[in-house]
């Protein structure tokens, strides 16, 4: 099934970027086997349909760490284009490569691969060492590097940033 890892790996790698702080994903996970459990999974052989893995969805690789209600991944030419992971909500974990923890939770996470851009919409949490980021929608942008959040309707993003530490007091 070479379906997903692409289009999770993506999710991975984008998530370590999201909070406005220095923070990269363990380098090394991208090189280690993926492992996906779902209580259910329902795909077709050619680009006619999409993708679906339902049931609980469990996804590791390394350090990563994904689990959701459902997982929908569509494919063009035989390669994924974008993968819709909803539901329960959406966790996912993961160790930076310098040991320290990140994870991010929302209701919905959609990337799109082809335009290297992610949103996480519902209730979003993103955390890592540095600080937090929480607000109703984070759309990330992979080419430009560009995080844009808000809240819908009267909804408020924010942010903790903490101090640097052991960096001669700054």
């Amino acid at each position: 099934m070479n379906v997903l890892p692409a289009s999770l790996l993506g999710l991975a790698l984008i998530a370590a970027s999201l909070v406005p702080m220095p923070a990269l994903a363990r380098s090394s996970d991208r090189n280690q086997p993926m492992d996906i459990d779902a209580g259910h999974s329902d795909y077709s052989l050619d680009d006619s349909r999409p993708t679906v893995l339902s049931g609980g969805v469990i996804i590791t690789q390394g350090s990563l760490d994904i689990r959701s209600s459902t997982a929908t991944i569509t494919q063009q030419g035989g390669e994924p284009v974008r993968a819709v992971l909803t539901g329960g909500p959406v966790k996912m974990k993961q160790q930076l490569d310098n040991g320290a923890p990140f994870s991010a939770e929302a209701s919905k996470v959609d990337y799109d691969l082809k335009a290297e851009v992610v949103v996480f919409t519902g209730k979003v949490t993103i955390q890592e060492p540095r600080g937090t980021l929480n607000g109703e929608r984070v759309v990330y942008n992979m080419k430009t590097s560009q995080v844009t959040s808000g809240g819908e309707g009267a909804g408020r993003v924010k942010m903790r940033i903490q101090p640097k530490t052991g960096q001669g007091g700054g």
